[in-house]
């Protein structure tokens, strides 16, 4: 993987940075005299299929939202391997903790596709949040949904087999899905999902086998819902 970074300044023109904020929820009850205030504070970015947003031991000088594609982060290990914890896609953000911490990045950010994003300012979030405790509830909401996620990764690493891991990742977005794209490939996903690429193809093949789901390269089919839901090893 390429660990270069390089991004590109978008052409403003080509970028409506206040509308994309408005539709955010931490942005989306702002007056429009605000939001004019935040693109004075934001960065536009394009960031290359495999390019590095950000490495570990970095500084952090604001959180990032994306607007299209997708990044991913984790960590490397001693021995050159990669844990991946989380996969981010359009309309999420990163980076917020920290950039409350005033600490420098734990984990790396690689773009999973090409990706663009925007780079908001800490003193320009920290300005607002003196300004208006409405944009505070947001932020916390946003971090306690954040906290809330990795609770509930603990209980899955820790208490549901692979199986259990596998349906909950196919049916996390939708009731009733019908497909599902698995965009940021199986080495990612099974990474995410902490399984070796290996294990995660033997539990998508035992649920195929079992008529639940259909895998056609990245796509998986889903055939039967409500077994897939209860399905049990």
């Amino acid at each position: 993987m390429n660990n270069e970074i390089t991004i590109r300044r978008l052409k403003p023109a080509g970028t409506n940075v206040q509308a994309f904020h408005g539709n955010l929820p931490m942005f989306s009850e702002m007056t429009r005299e605000e939001l004019d205030r935040i693109p004075a504070f934001t960065l536009p970015s394009h960031v290359a299929k495999g390019e590095a947003v950000f490495h570990a031991g970095d500084p952090c000088t604001g959180f990032h939202i994306v607007v299209y594609g997708q990044v991913k982060l984790g960590f490397h290990s001693p021995q050159g391997g990669e844990k991946v914890i989380e996969i981010i896609g359009p309309g999420q953000s990163f980076g917020e903790a920290l950039m409350f911490l005033e600490k420098p990045y734990i984990v790396f950010a690689h773009a999973l596709h090409d990706t663009m994003l925007l780079h908001v300012a800490k003193h320009c979030v920290f300005s607002e949040l003196e300004r208006d405790p409405a944009f505070s509830r947001k932020m916390l909401s946003g971090l306690s949904r954040r906290l809330h996620g990795l609770v509930k990764d603990v209980e899955a690493y820790s208490l549901r087999s692979s199986a259990e891991r596998v349906i909950g990742y196919l049916l996390r977005d939708e009731e009733s899905p019908a497909e599902v794209e698995l965009s940021a490939g199986k080495s990612v996903v099974a990474s995410r999902l902490n399984m070796t690429p290996e294990h995660f193809s033997r539990v998508l093949h035992e649920l195929s086998a079992a008529g639940l789901i259909e895998v056609e390269g990245r796509t998986v089919r889903i055939l039967d819902l409500e077994g897939l839901r209860g399905y049990r090893v």
